[in-house]
């Protein structure tokens, strides 16, 4: 069985424009998640991928958390999206997810993929993805 080819990483830190690139692979987490009656009430394996363009901070960093867009804390937002309720779409999942991530004034742009694990039989995932920027 061959290995499952990876989400290619884009190409968005810019070092001309002062763009930083922070990025989530392959988070997976169970969700309470899906339209269909045997889903709700149900959790099931979901993989996560975002991909944030930050602006960066004028100055040195400082060698400080506070400094930087903190993956740990778009993680953190993820589990408290999912740990809020049940969802019926992947892609209101993916539509909160990025509004979480935009909430920080330094991402101009997040793109979010969600894949549920196993729903098809036939597929190793289904799912969507989105990209949405700041309106600023």
């Amino acid at each position: 069985m061959s290995e499952r080819p990876k989400v290619q990483p884009l190409r968005i830190a810019d070092a001309r424009m002062r763009i930083r690139h922070v990025f989530v692979r392959d988070l997976e987490l169970n969700a309470d998640i899906g339209v269909h009656r045997h889903e709700k009430g149900q959790l099931q394996p979901v993989r996560i991928n975002i991909d944030l363009t930050v602006e960066e901070m004028e100055g040195e960093l400082g060698d400080k958390l506070e400094n930087v867009v903190d993956y740990g804390a778009v993680v953190k937002g993820v589990k408290a999206i999912l740990a809020s309720g049940h969802l019926n779409l992947v892609e209101t999942l993916a539509e909160k997810v990025a509004a979480h991530c935009l909430a920080d004034s330094r991402v101009r742009v997040a793109r979010v993929r969600i894949e549920k694990l196993k729903v098809l039989a036939e597929a190793q995932s289904v799912g969507v993805e989105i990209e949405r920027e700041a309106e600023r």
